[in-house]
């Protein structure tokens, strides 16, 4: 397959995702306003889901389609990279005060859990075939199961027992509901099916172009799966709703470090990071890094912006990803 058609289908495949998460956002707003749900749980738990279905998807095909397990992980740990420096875009696009000192507080639950269901893949993958596992499975895999169900009701509780804020507005009536949900559905639909497409196409591309596989799932299918988090995000602070931005995009790392145990599951040569080049390690200690800058900003919530475009929080994420990047390509070479 020729080089314009593969990236012909690449484009096709960002263009139907770009277009889906624009809608999601919009359906995932009104519903939040019809049951009363959190904009931060929404973000997390709803939109993060949907948005993160092309990585599952691309996992998944990379794994029981294509035989490729450094796709899958460098798409899943590549996307959490990702979703962190789109987070230096938010604050960019943030007017007023850096995106940290409006940001809820609630966010530094959801980057805590990030930490932990990072640092267990992490060292899954520094351990490989040594690392423990049962019946072809790694042992991470439930343990990333287990935290991120408990982030999602520790998020969604933490919501829940803030102070009250202004009562809620009527709910809007029953058609209206589903008619949301239809279109909340047919989105997530788009979205699944251009990310099942992806992997082909990145493998592909790898090989017109002379990448590892390693590269191309960390850098390129990684841009395109997320892009869905950028749409959502961008549509977001368009509607004012910031924490269900950021929510997403914390959200989104939290599924994606989970995809990592559903393309174990999938995967029936053995546990998955066993079978990954040691390099994705390094993709996950600069996810490592960027959550805790990101903590460290919730924090802190510094006030002054670099050059007046973004705080020093986001300067340091681009950073982090720039030498994430760089490194990538040098193993890959």
């Amino acid at each position: 397959m020729s080089l314009a058609w593969l990236s012909i289908q690449f484009v096709l495949c960002a263009a139907a995702i770009a277009g889906a998460g624009f809608v999601l956002s919009r359906s995932a707003d009104t519903l939040a306003e019809a049951y009363g749900w959190g904009r931060g749980w929404v973000g997390l738990a709803l939109l993060a889901t949907v948005t993160s279905l092309p990585e599952l998807a691309s996992g998944v095909s990379a794994v029981a389609l294509v035989g490729e397990p450094d796709l899958a992980v460098g798409n899943a740990l590549g996307a959490c990279v990702v979703n962190l420096v789109f987070l230096a875009v938010v604050d960019l696009l943030q007017r007023g005060e850096p995106l940290y000192r409006r940001a809820g507080g609630t966010h530094l639950l959801s980057a805590g859990f990030g930490v932990l269901m990072l640092g267990f893949a992490a060292m899954s993958l520094v351990g490989g075939a040594a690392a423990p596992q049962l019946l072809g499975v790694g042992l991470y895999s439930p343990v990333l199961l287990a935290l991120y169900l408990l982030a999602l009701r520790s998020v969604f509780v933490h919501e829940h027992t803030r102070p009250t804020g202004p009562a809620p507005a009527p709910r809007p009536p029953a058609a209206a509901v589903r008619h949301e949900w239809r279109r909340f559905g047919a989105a997530a639909a788009v979205v699944l099916a251009a990310g099942t497409w992806l992997p082909e196409v990145a493998d592909g591309l790898s090989g017109a172009l002379g990448l590892s596989h390693g590269f191309v799932g960390t850098v390129f299918m990684a841009l395109v799966t997320t892009l869905p988090e950028m749409a959502v995000t961008v549509s977001a602070l368009r509607l004012g709703a910031l924490d269900m931005a950021v929510g997403n995009l914390l959200g989104s790392n939290l599924f994606n470090v989970l995809i990592l145990a559903v393309d174990d599951l999938a995967y029936t040569r053995g546990p998955l990071l066993a079978d990954a080049a040691p390099a994705h390690a390094g993709t996950a200690a600069a996810a490592l890094a960027m959550t805790g800058l990101v903590i460290v900003g919730l924090v802190l919530r510094p006030r002054q912006r670099v050059l007046g475009l973004f705080s020093g929080v986001s300067l340091g994420l681009l950073v982090v990803y720039a030498v994430n990047a760089v490194l990538i390509y040098r193993a890959a070479a």
